[in-house]
């Protein structure tokens, strides 16, 4: 199905000229020219084209061409544009324009999969590159006259809200496992009311799949999720259905996560997994064991810990022991402290304390504890890393 223009019947929040406004863009422009072959195409595809429907701030431009990647880099060079061989094996050169990369990827045909790695061949044909794809939402593609093109029914699913797998849902997870995370990421981030049953259903069925995947990847994914708009009901839902436990290893506190994620000063992905995962520091050393955590992640899970623990051997917090709180937290991590902490019973905190974290946060100070370690060294204890 090729849509040319945009149909004025497509609800928002799709944006009609989005497209247009995307293909105008000066690097774009200059790749699709130097790429300009006989008897060659090149177009637009994935996620730039989503995005640029939805109005969005498009981040990364990709494209696909039928030339060959070597064609390409030939193309490039004669264009005076820089091309680097980033994943040449795969098919993939990234042309450097105005110093904004622009992904470039011979049009593809999986051979066979076994649910982490494919082998595919390069191929010539724009609607079998798109059934290859994991949603319908990602498989649309634009090209150099402003054709859009949509073989799957993306653009209906992407008005509707709806993040739908291409073809058999079941046969998609066998060919990436990594798909069932990428399924309630997507459903986070585009999605709209209850996740595609048919999805739903064929990533609850492949739920062992996730243990065939490298921990790493099911971090980088997962972390992703958590920082899109409906990331709490997704991980409700992963919870709901017995994914969660999967990922964690454990069950998560819902509640600490849809407090944080409603509250913070801003978006993190390591402070929403804190919320989520970690109640002591030796859930942040399973979690690194298990996700393979970097130690910068683990070194602030690990701190979270130790923060709620300290926070909630408290029974009461009075307005005279902000300051000091202020001083070894912060003004804004401990107000996201106490808001975990919020509903349980403890600590309690007092309205004078909660007025008084206020002013301090909105006068932006830190205060300036009474006793530095100078003091301390003054008054004969001896220096070191303790004090």
């Amino acid at each position: 199905m090729t849509t040319d223009p945009l149909p004025s019947s497509v609800a928002p929040p799709l944006v009609a000229d989005g497209p247009a406004r995307l293909l105008a863009r000066a690097g774009v422009q200059a790749c699709l020219a130097a790429l300009d072959a006989p008897g060659e195409e090149t177009r637009l595809v994935g996620g730039c084209v989503r995005d640029a429907l939805l109005g969005t701030i498009v981040a990364d431009i990709d494209l696909a061409t039928t030339l060959r990647p070597e064609a390409v880099m030939a193309c490039a060079r004669t264009a005076g544009i820089k091309a680097v061989g980033t994943g040449i094996e795969h098919g993939t050169v990234t042309l450097v324009v105005g110093g904004e990369p622009h992904e470039v990827t011979t049009l593809r045909e999986d051979v066979e999969t076994d649910g982490r790695h494919a082998v595919v061949r390069f191929g010539r044909d724009f609607a079998r590159d798109a059934e290859r794809r994991d949603f319908t939402i990602n498989a649309l593609s634009l090209d150099a006259e402003g054709r859009l093109h949509d073989t799957t029914g993306g653009v209906a699913d992407l008005a509707a809200g709806r993040v739908r797998f291409i073809g058999d849902a079941a046969t998609r997870l066998r060919e990436d496992a990594l798909r069932l995370l990428r399924f309630f990421r997507f459903h986070a981030r585009y999605g709209s009311g209850a996740p595609d049953a048919e999805g739903l259903a064929a990533s609850i069925a492949a739920r062992d799949s996730l243990d065939r995947l490298s921990r790493e990847r099911v971090r980088a994914e997962f972390l992703k999720l958590l920082l899109a708009p409906r990331a709490v009901d997704a991980v409700a839902i992963l919870s709901e259905t017995g994914l969660l436990p999967r990922i964690l290893g454990g069950v998560g506190e819902l509640g600490r996560l849809s407090r944080c994620a409603t509250t913070e000063l801003g978006v993190d992905a390591t402070a929403r997994f804190a919320a989520l995962a970690v109640r002591t520091s030796e859930d942040a050393d399973r979690l690194q064991a298990s996700l393979r955590l970097s130690r910068a992640e683990h070194a602030r899970l690990t701190g979270y810990a130790i923060a709620l623990a300290a926070l909630h051997d408290r029974p009461v917090i009075e307005a005279d022991a902000v300051p000091a709180l202020v001083a070894t937290y912060g003004a804004g991590p401990l107000r996201e402290l106490l808001i975990a902490l919020d509903g349980e019973p403890r600590p309690r905190v007092t309205p004078a304390a909660r007025a008084m974290l206020d002013r301090m946060e909105a006068a932006g100070t830190r205060p300036v504890l009474p006793v530095t370690g100078a003091d301390l060294v003054a008054r004969g204890v001896a220096p070191g890393r303790a004090v």
